[in-house]
């Protein structure tokens, strides 16, 4: 593949197999605390057919404040899926290996019965910004995927925007594309953080290393705060980065928005879901 060209094929996921869309559940997390099961029905009725988890509980082995198995049989009824999970590996940045390592058992354990593809690094404290904690988390990443990849699951690190911040010439995400093992790490691309703060588009990152970048966040900027917004209604012209899916090596991605709502959590959902297949999703069939 000539890396200056972009395609569009369905190669990495399986021909005539369009991506669904997904829903990463943070951006709704009000409703959810209300309402598990009506609101993921809302979910399914406005098209979404993926999520993402987050805010797993380890010792109870439980999503949302039900068992993993029963909220696997509530997605089940709904005819939802969920591939990847964010999970809390922060917490053990700075304990044991031996910690680390059970609580990436329990995530395994959590993820399998849900059946979810990836399990997913989300967030670092402030405290663990510094290029010095990069090159750490890139040894405590390779660890983990590792772990994950034995027991037949996928691993990946989720970017905001501190991964971009420059210090003294280098910063956090080229420590961590090259001090990890991209056949161990792959990486979840939040498209919004690399638009607002990354000195690279997402197609000049797609080309440092092609293939790698298994799932996008996708969501939208506002064109005078730079805050979430709707999709559609920010500046994020996302027609010019669809079409690097196959390059990207895309297999799943997700809609979300953290904050900064129109009217509620449950309208952004549905506005951008409207907006999202009308205008973009054709650009990934």
């Amino acid at each position: 593949m000539a890396l200056g060209v972009p395609l569009l094929s369905h190669a990495f996921v399986g021909a005539n197999k369009p991506l669904k869309m997904g829903l990463q559940l943070f951006t709704i997390r009000d409703a959810l605390a209300k309402d598990l099961n009506g609101t993921l029905k809302a979910v399914a009725s406005l098209g979404y057919q993926d999520l993402e988890t987050y805010g797993f509980e380890p010792e109870a082995a439980k999503y949302y404040g039900i068992d993993a198995s029963a909220f696997k049989s509530m997605l089940d009824r709904l005819q939802l899926t969920t591939s990847s999970g964010h999970y809390d590996f922060y917490r053990y940045f700075n304990q044991s290996e031996d910690a680390l390592r059970r609580y990436v058992d329990q995530c395994i354990q959590g993820a399998k019965t849900l059946g979810q593809k990836y399990i997913t690094w989300p967030w670092l404290d402030p405290e663990s910004r510094a290029i010095d904690k990069f090159k750490l988390l890139a040894q405590k990443l390779n660890q983990v995927g590792e772990q994950v990849n034995k027991a037949g699951l996928g691993f990946a690190y989720h970017n905001h925007d501190y991964e971009f911040t420059d210090q003294h010439g280098v910063n956090g995400y080229d420590v961590l594309l090259a001090d990890t093992d991209a056949s161990l790490v792959k990486l979840q691309l939040d498209l919004y953080w690399v638009m607002h703060s990354s000195r690279l588009t997402p197609a000049e990152l797609f080309k440092k290393q092609p293939g790698r970048f298994v799932m996008w966040h996708i969501k939208d900027m506002d064109r005078k705060t730079r805050d979430y917004t709707e999709l559609g209604n920010g500046s994020i012209d996302y027609t010019t980065i669809l079409p690097y899916a196959s390059l990207s090596g895309l297999q799943y991605y997700f809609l979300e928005q953290g904050g900064n709502f129109a009217v509620s959590s449950m309208q952004s959902i549905r506005d951008s879901a409207g907006y999202f297949k009308t205008n973009l999703k054709p650009l990934l069939r």
